[in-house]
């Protein structure tokens, strides 16, 4: 199978960003391929020349936004920093995703079950791993910090990191990072050991 390069690159990432903003307002099942096609200037049926389907193009969305997330957590903590620094690193990542991605988020949350089996286990399998990174790193901020306490304060984060698309985040971009970014590092400095 042929990488798809140049132009053909162009227009897939075009069909995802598309794709991912009308999945948002109207769910997956709310949009057809003729609306996608329509909204990136093509025939519907022309899309299938990039997808097989509106199920391979969210696949490809749902794993590619796993996927980044998982590389981009390791290489914070593969930095060499203290933990405190790689937690830092870590929640200005995930908040950096969650304010340029609002449309992922939301198909995410909403439109993971849609995945065939396959893609969805890939998903989960990516986003467990992800969550590990944290809890390594939360684990050695708090010793005694059992892994599912950290698990817990991991995804309570991810919540709150997660929730720009539903706030309606009034005020600068600046400003709401500040707030988030503050509110989860003091969050999860101060977790009890036990």
């Amino acid at each position: 199978m042929a990488v798809p390069t140049g132009a053909a690159t162009g227009r897939r990432e075009q069909i995802l960003t598309v794709a991912a903003r009308l999945f948002a307002r109207h769910g997956f099942h709310g949009v057809s391929i003729a609306d996608l096609g329509a909204a990136v200037g093509v025939s519907g049926p022309a899309l299938y020349r990039h997808f097989p389907g509106k199920e391979a193009l969210l696949a490809e969305m749902l794993v590619g936004i796993s996927e980044h997330l998982l590389a981009g957590g390791r290489e914070r903590a593969e930095a060499g920093r203290d933990a405190l620094a790689t937690l830092e690193a870590l929640v200005d990542f995930h908040l950096d995703f969650a304010l340029t991605s609002p449309d992922l988020i939301v198909v995410q949350d909403r439109d993971l079950a849609n995945l065939p089996p396959e893609p969805r286990r890939t998903v989960r399998l990516l986003q467990r791993t992800y969550v590990e990174i944290w809890v390594d790193v939360l684990r050695e901020i708090t010793p005694g910090l059992s892994p599912e306490a950290a698990r817990i304060a991991a995804h309570g984060a991810f919540g709150l990191l997660n929730s720009t698309p539903h706030s309606g985040a009034a005020g600068s971009s600046r400003e709401v990072a500040a707030l988030l970014r503050g509110m989860a590092v003091t969050a999860l400095t101060a977790l009890p050991a036990a």
